[in-house]
């Protein structure tokens, strides 16, 4: 069995990682913190961005932080009445308010019973000095990590998607992040228009040699009222079936040292606002199927790393 796993999955799970670092049940609860985005506020935002923002599942933002995360907690005390929790800021840019505004969220959520950590969702380009610092504090008193999109390391992409900074912005991002010993978690993207399976395996290599601490691997879906959505309508491309994101998937975890844990490998759209594809609906028949490759290929995560 794969070193860093309890399910017999071959790759390095979270859940893993959890039950190793605290000892039981924890979960994420994902909270909408009602923050903006700057790259909403200075043009368009990313082109596959929705209407509400990155983290579609995340709380409602009509309620308080509080309200948000008890909803959550009340329903898995039900089957797990032992647990832990982490804060889950993940809708939007987390570090794009002044500091005071920053620290009330945060704390807020800290201060509840049995939570024991923060994640936090936020872009490289969004992260003040004192931010920084005070993050550096954080991480001294509790589970900190911290979520940086990406998407891909190609200026050409990055470019296409709007995305709204470079790849030196993220490097020196990670550079900071990694000075205070924080975790750090990356999004990528496959199947971004005009990216070639080597093009994503490339962003791979490259995260793998920043010594990351996790992973978030999506899959591109359309979804209504985005840019994307337009432009695929306009001019209709390549979307990766689903046998071709689970041979990029399985190649992805193979070039991936097996410390790095995954934190998602797969996308998660809102029926009724997916144009396409319609496969990633069936979420754990995708989770299914890499697991298979995964045995029918005998590898596993960082097997090409090997000597």
């Amino acid at each position: 069995m794969f070193k860093y796993t309890l399910d017999n999955k071959r790759y390095h799970t979270l859940n893993y990682y959890f039950k190793k670092k605290y000892g039981k049940k924890t979960f994420k609860v994902s909270l909408n913190g009602n923050f903006s985005c700057p790259n909403k506020i200075n043009g368009k935002g990313c082109i596959f961005c929705s209407r509400l923002g990155s983290g579609d599942f995340a709380g409602n933002k009509e309620q308080d932080l509080i309200t948000q995360f008890n909803e959550v907690k009340e329903i898995m005390e039900k089957k797990w009445p032992d647990s832990y929790y982490i804060g889950y800021f993940q809708a939007n840019t987390n570090t794009f308010a002044p500091l005071p505004i920053l620290k009330e969220k945060y704390e807020s959520i800290l201060a509840l019973p049995n939570v024991i950590g923060l994640n936090i969702a936020t872009r490289s380009d969004t992260i003040t000095p004192e931010c920084y610092d005070y993050l550096e504090e954080l991480n001294k008193r509790t589970n900190l990590i911290v979520e940086l999109g990406l998407q891909s390391i190609h200026e050409k992409t990055l470019k296409f998607i709007n995305r709204g900074h470079d790849l030196k912005n993220f490097e020196e991002a990670v550079k900071e992040l990694q000075k205070r010993n924080i975790e750090i978690v990356v999004h990528i993207i496959n199947g971004l228009p005009g990216e070639t399976k080597e093009d994503m395996l490339e962003t791979i290599k490259y995260l793998n040699n920043l010594h990351i601490d996790g992973i978030k691997i999506h899959m591109l879906h359309i979804i209504e009222d985005t840019d994307l959505a337009d432009y695929y309508k306009e001019h209709p491309f390549h979307i990766l079936t689903k046998e071709e994101y689970i041979d990029i998937v399985v190649n992805e975890l193979e070039l991936l040292d097996p410390k790095i844990v995954i934190h998602r490998i797969t996308g998660d759209p809102k029926k009724e606002d997916l144009i396409a594809p319609e496969w990633l609906l069936k979420k754990f028949c995708v989770l299914n199927d890499i697991d298979k490759e995964m045995v029918r290929r005998n590898t596993y995560q960082g097997r090409l790393l090997e000597k």
